[in-house]
Order: C-alpha cells, then structure tokens, then sequence
C-alpha cells in the first residue's frame, strides 16, 4: 500500500524566514513541497517582501524553511 503524495492529499506548504533578532517574527509565503514561490501569484506587497526576506537571508533572516501550512 502506497502513502499519498502531497499534492494528492492535498497539503499546502509555506516558505518560512524567520528572524535572527526578534523572536517570533518574520515572513511566510505559500509555496510548494519543494519551496518554490510562484511570484505572479502574490500581490506587489508580497513580491517586495519576498525579495526584501530573500535578500537578507544572514543579515536580519534565518536560511528559509518549508513546512506545511496550518489550516
């Protein structure tokens, strides 16, 4: 008998950056299983935070992480 796959099951992701100075904050997107962001599909506030959390990855955020998203 064979697991489901995640998008059979129907499970959402998210691409987590977390901030290195204050606990608890940074950002979050949806994506899929293998962290990839579809940008035409957030709006331009989105897109600039996504850019602005990518670009700082080791200044002010954590290397992003995948994890399912919580319903």
């Amino acid at each position: 008998m064979s697991q489901p796959s995640h998008a059979a099951s129907g499970a959402r992701f998210e691409v987590r950056f977390r901030s290195l100075f204050r606990e608890g904050r940074g950002f979050a997107f949806p994506c899929d299983a293998s962290g990839h962001v579809n940008l035409e599909s957030l709006s331009e506030r989105g897109r600039s935070n996504y850019l602005f959390a990518s670009a700082m990855v080791g200044r002010e955020f954590a290397a992003p992480s995948v994890t399912m998203a919580l319903r």
